[in-house]
């Protein structure tokens, strides 16, 4: 059944425009917006947001002179999405690098934190020295690790974080500051994460080197001018940069150009229902335009309007829910193979002498052996500057995750006390928090087990089968800041190309 919303196009649209939905207003539908009225003059957007403000996981807040990011906190440069959206919003100026004083991560180490070595990079050592003289690995484990120089290489397909860091730097190195340092990144179990899908450069060094140490040095020769990128440990904490207001100051530029250009049209607090593809006939009955309406979204409230193209940009078991018709099946049952972690992140602010630790460093990772209760804590206001008043600490500590989903069934008061005690007995917290707030992230980290990269390309074939559908966001090809807006990017480039326009395809 059709209504005077299926004809295209629609009142206040130009004749002859192509017109786009994009399903969820997150970084990624923000850049999708962005490319495709970059692209093509023709191209007219409506922008499908369930909450009341676009900018999905991105929030900032402001309180008692503390600046609170509520979920990520910075993205990485060295991936160039987030860079070049920041410059073509003439936005650029208002990024700050990390603060260089503190420029050093912590991992604990039976229950004292302990400087994670220097130049250690997730799992690549870039000096000998710092190996030798931790404290977080035994002698026999130190020498385990530096001997992966003399290990032969192996080509597989694809392999478990774990295996490979096993069979290459041994167990000690996985369990200590591996494990760690990367589930800090995925929240995921390292039996089953795909290393292929998340950190490829490691075994593209094996492959390329036969070791990743003499990658790791035959690289780093190759780029000795880019020191400050490489010092410190743990994350490249050098290639990380953020807005000096936060990132909630990123998508209102964003927004505000899409609003600007008068060709993007937010649906704030509209929750859609579900996709209809249209046949053929229907299209044509339906449309008055050049080229016919593909797809039909439907929105809670009842209303349905017609799109050329549909661009859907939330978690895979959300966009699995909008497709309902059969002919849509087999993409859906292939999207709900990809399982998603939960986690929690417990935001609190403190005076500095509340701390018998000196917080010198931009956060501590937890090892699973250690048996501790939350995954990571992040020293926010050491990281970034301005992100507390004089003397004062704001830290963010993260909970769940995949190898500790029991830890979420609590309520927030019982985790916010549970972080408590954990902050007492790790930093030596000596009073209680100025302020606490609790946010949770139900089903919102996607986890890229073993295989990946194989389901994300089944479900791109089946893609090809339904013309005018495209998806993106973390999902599929990097859970980061840049690899969302890139994937944004590159459906609507997609959807440009129907349109009848020229797309310059990005390289990642």
């Amino acid at each position: 059944m059709t209504s005077g919303h299926d004809a295209l196009p629609p009142d206040g649209t130009a004749p002859g425009a192509h017109r786009v939905a994009i399903i969820g207003g997150g970084i990624t539908g923000l850049a999708a917006a962005h490319r495709l009225i970059s692209l093509n003059d023709r191209v007219q957007v409506a922008l499908f947001e369930g909450s009341q403000r676009p900018g999905g996981i991105i929030q900032t807040q402001h309180r008692d002179g503390f600046l609170i990011e509520l979920g990520p906190d910075s993205f990485i440069t060295n991936k160039p999405g987030g860079v070049r959206l920041c410059e073509e919003i003439g936005f650029s100026d208002q990024l700050i690098p990390t603060d260089n004083r503190f420029r050093r991560s912590l991992v604990l180490r039976k229950g004292r934190p302990r400087p994670v070595p220097d130049g250690f990079m997730l799992m690549a050592p870039a000096r000998a020295w710092p190996i030798l003289t931790t404290p977080v690995l035994s002698v026999r484990g130190k020498l385990r690790l530096l001997g992966e120089a003399f290990i032969p290489g192996r080509t597989l397909d694809d392999e478990s974080l774990a295996d490979f860091v096993r069979r290459r730097f041994g167990k000690q190195a996985l369990d200590r500051l591996v494990q760690p340092l990367v589930g800090g990144i995925y929240t995921s179990d390292p039996e089953k994460l795909s290393l292929r899908a998340t950190l490829p450069r490691f075994p593209d060094m094996e492959r390329d080197y036969g070791s990743v140490i003499r990658g790791t040095l035959a690289t780093q020769k190759s780029k000795t001018s880019n020191a400050s990128a490489t010092s410190g440990s743990g994350a490249r904490y050098g290639l990380f940069t953020t807005p000096a207001d936060g990132l909630s100051s990123l998508i209102a530029a964003l927004v505000q150009t899409l609003t600007a250009s008068g060709r993007v049209d937010f649906r704030t607090s509209v929750s859609v229902d579900g996709l209809v593809e249209l046949t053929d006939a229907a299209a044509q009955d339906t449309s008055g335009t050049e080229q016919s309406a593909a797809w039909r979204v439907q929105c809670s409230d009842g209303s349905a309007e017609s799109f050329h193209d549909v661009i859907i940009t939330v978690p895979t078991h959300r966009a699995a829910s909008l497709l309902k018709s059969t002919s849509l099946q087999p993409l859906a049952e292939s999207l709900q193979q990809i399982e998603y972690a939960s986690s929690a992140v417990a935001v609190t602010a403190h005076r500095l002498k509340d701390f018998s630790h000196p917080l010198d460093a931009f956060g501590l990772v937890i090892p699973h052996i250690e048996n501790r209760r939350v995954l990571a804590v992040s020293f926010a206001s050491r990281k970034f500057p301005n992100r507390a008043p004089e003397g004062h600490v704001l830290l963010r500590t993260f909970v769940g995750g995949a190898m500790q989903p029991e830890l979420l069934q609590q309520d927030d008061s019982q985790i916010l006390a549970m972080v408590q005690e954990e902050l007492k007995n790790l930093l030596g917290m000596k009073s209680p928090p100025l302020f606490s707030q609790l946010v949770r992230y139900q089903n919102a980290m996607p986890q890229y087990h073993v295989g990946h990269l194989s389901r994300v390309a089944q479900i791109e074939q089946l893609l090809q089968q339904h013309p005018g559908l495209h998806l993106a966001g973390s999902a599929y090809h990097g859970v980061g800041i840049p690899d969302s807006i890139t994937s944004g990017r590159a459906a609507a480039e997609h959807a440009v190309e129907r349109a009848g326009g020229t797309a310059v395809t990005e390289s990642a």
